[in-house]
């Protein structure tokens, strides 16, 4: 997937300008984004404040390394169950 260029602090800090009383389109011009990417990070960020915003990203990361975790054990109980049943 692509990093954005812009962190989770700068993409409040343009939500905040268009809740300020600037125009939508004032705002991506100003910032080089398009609408639909600002539409997309207001669906994702909007009301967030910037500790709110860190503390999703941790538990984002969190998840999945718990995701990889239990994918892992997954496949080593499967092969465990498959050496299991050919030995019988």
């Amino acid at each position: 997937m692509k990093r954005s260029r812009f962190s989770e602090e700068q993409i409040i800090g343009v939500l905040k300008e268009q809740e300020a009383g600037m125009s939508t389109a004032d705002v991506c011009r100003k910032h080089g984004v398009s609408s639909a990417t600002f539409y997309k990070w207001k669906a994702r960020y909007g009301g967030l404040e910037v500790s709110d915003a860190r503390r999703l990203k941790a538990l984002e990361e969190e998840n999945g390394k718990l995701k990889k975790l239990l994918a892992e054990a997954m496949l080593d109980n499967a092969i465990l169950k498959d050496v299991a049943a050919k030995k019988w």
